[in-house]
């Protein structure tokens, strides 16, 4: 079986090919990446060497280069992780989101009519959904829920969700979508929230929380994330969408306060700021239907998994330092110069 992983040196992307380089022996995993500013290569170290690995630098907005690479590799499967991601910046500019979140899925689905694929799977978002009141606390994210979205990020999966069922509908391409709650874990961008305060807390820096902090999000451990997907590209139903959630719900504000108190620092390092533009109040997601079709469910709590997180980054000090200093851009040329 050879599997495509687009976006494979970002966050999920990332924990995703090692998730399955450890798992099927016998697979290939063909990591595919721009390598934009949360593509890190050093993510990658543990498996650049597997025999079972490859890598491209592509993006997958580019046409001629990911037909080249479906030509050169002929992939059974495509999991598309790549996607801009970060609610902030697709306030202050959302051309970028739209071009790799919407056109790089087009190109995408577009190599798979051409070359031909057992399985298409879209990695969304919950955020599609828009947000849930805070006063009520028995209203969860279904598959069913329309979609209705908060900030030009959201906007810009949604868009790609939607494409992804016309290809499906109109071209009977085979595709799956998996719409996720807020992941967290180890190789984590250092500009999302549990990353930037565990970050911020051992430099004894201020803990910026946007208004209150009283926006819940439903926390999902990476590894369970991965697990899902497994589970999905192999049994789950074409044309599908599957909600996969954490059932771990917190405020912004107790995610800060468990951090600094898992660190022995004082919740005099918070420092509230203004609040985020469209900011979504509450996501939660019911993942019964995962469960009833698949047999899938969360194996790891918050309390658990927010403890190996910050674990992970007390003992990867190098990985995000080398990110917040700029120095892991570096490290593709390291890695494939003269090679």
């Amino acid at each position: 079986m050879k599997i495509v992983v687009t976006g494979g040196a970002g966050f999920i992307g990332g924990n995703f090919v090692h998730y399955m380089i450890n798992k099927y022996k016998d697979y290939k995993i063909i990591c595919v990446d721009a390598l934009t500013y949360a593509g890190n290569m050093e993510t990658l170290d543990s498996v650049k060497d597997n025999p079972n690995f490859s890598f491209y630098k592509t993006d997958i907005a580019d046409r001629k280069a990911v037909y080249e690479m479906f030509e050169k590799e002929t992939p059974d499967i495509i999991v598309n992780f790549a996607a801009e991601s970060h609610v902030d910046r697709s306030i202050e500019n959302s051309e970028i989101f739209l071009k790799t979140n919407v056109m790089g899925t087009q190109v995408l689905m577009d190599a798979c009519r051409k070359y031909g694929i057992k399985r298409y799977h879209q990695v969304s978002t919950d955020e599609v959904y828009g947000d849930l009141p805070l006063d009520r606390q028995d209203l969860f994210f279904t598959e069913k829920t329309p979609l209705h979205t908060s900030s030009p990020y959201s906007a810009s999966k949604a868009s790609a969700d939607l494409l992804v069922g016309a290809y499906y509908r109109t071209y009977n391409l085979p595709v799956t979508i998996s719409r996720c709650s807020n992941n967290y874990g180890p190789y984590h961008f250092p500009e999302k929230l549990i990353p930037l305060m565990i970050a911020n807390a051992l430099n004894d820096k201020k803990l910026p929380v946007y208004g209150k902090g009283k926006n819940v999000r439903d926390w999902l451990y990476v590894e369970d994330h991965c697990s899902a997907i497994d589970l999905i590209i192999h049994k789950g139903k074409v044309g599908e969408v599957y909600n996969v959630g954490g059932h771990n719900e917190r405020t912004n504000l107790e995610v800060v306060k468990t951090i600094l108190h898992e660190l022995g620092k004082s919740e005099e390092l918070i420092k509230y700021v203004t609040d985020r533009k469209g900011h979504d109040m509450r996501y939660a997601i019911d993942p019964a239907k995962i469960h009833n079709e698949l047999g899938w469910l969360p194996t790891i709590t918050f309390d658990k998994g927010i403890k190996n997180t910050i674990r992970w980054y007390l003992d990867n000090k190098a990985w995000w330092e080398n990110i917040i200093s700029g120095e892991y851009k570096n490290c593709y040329e390291k890695i494939y110069t003269n090679r």
